[in-house]
């Protein structure tokens, strides 16, 4: 029964209504809706990066709205990655220091062969020293999925992971976020305004005016997924 206003009296924006929903562990799950709808407030919400009007969020077994601030920020550094649409790389870091950010502040380190084969999986194993500066748009990606992956949050969300690059990198990326719930159960998390993106999903939720208003599962496919944003959109 998730809402959230934004200011108050007749200015008021009420960007979610009551939203209610399970995330299903291990699946991908797509979230649309056009702008205004209330998808980037929900998963503000769901990843501990705002706070509700009304509701509560439970995220590994730990309702969000009982924590401090301090609190807040250890649940996220376990439970919680978050893939950008922009990286938000260190520039100064390599592409290995940027992926281990999470647990250097953690102070831990990661299992070398774990780490390992997810440097090979994202296509990074070559590419470890390298710079920001030094990696295409697709590369940086790469390194922002690696990092969210590498501590092996509860649940992962992703921000219009496709949003900044072009359609074969796209294409690329999203097979690569596929694989990661496929190979390592990961529970991934959403947002976009692509079709062919929402339709590599196990479940697309469709959000208009701070409302889920339609579902569709894994078997709808791009076709489907852009005639349901047409008809939400006429009514």
């Amino acid at each position: 029964d998730l809402s959230r206003v934004y200011g108050e009296g007749e200015t008021a924006v009420h960007a979610l209504r009551g939203v209610s929903l399970d995330v299903e562990r291990g699946k991908l799950t797509a979230v649309m809706g056009p702008s205004g709808s209330g998808k980037s407030t929900l998963m503000h919400l769901l990843a501990a990066l705002d706070r509700p009007t009304g509701g509560y969020v439970t995220v590994a077994g730990t309702r969000l709205g009982q924590l401090s601030d301090t609190e807040v920020t250890l649940l996220r550094r376990e439970h919680i990655g978050f893939i950008f649409q922009f990286f938000n790389l260190l520039p100064m870091l390599t592409a290995e220091e940027n992926i281990v950010l999470p647990l250097s502040l953690a102070g831990t380190k990661p299992d070398k062969g774990f780490f390992d084969d997810l440097l090979d999986k994202v296509g990074l194993a070559d590419r470890r020293s390298h710079r920001p500066s030094e990696l295409s748009g697709g590369q940086q990606q790469r390194v922002a999925i690696a990092r969210a992956l590498v501590s092996r949050p509860s649940v992962v969300f992703a921000d219009e992971p496709t949003g900044n690059l072009d359609s074969k990198t796209g294409g690329e990326i999203l097979e690569l976020l596929r694989n990661s719930v496929q190979d390592y159960g990961q529970t991934l998390v959403m947002v976009t305004h692509d079709a062919r993106a929402a339709a590599t999903a196990d479940r697309i939720l469709f959000l208009a005016d701070g409302l889920i208003v339609r579902e569709l599962g894994a078997d709808a496919d791009e076709h489907a997924v852009l005639t349901a944003i047409e008809e939400i959109s006429l009514t």
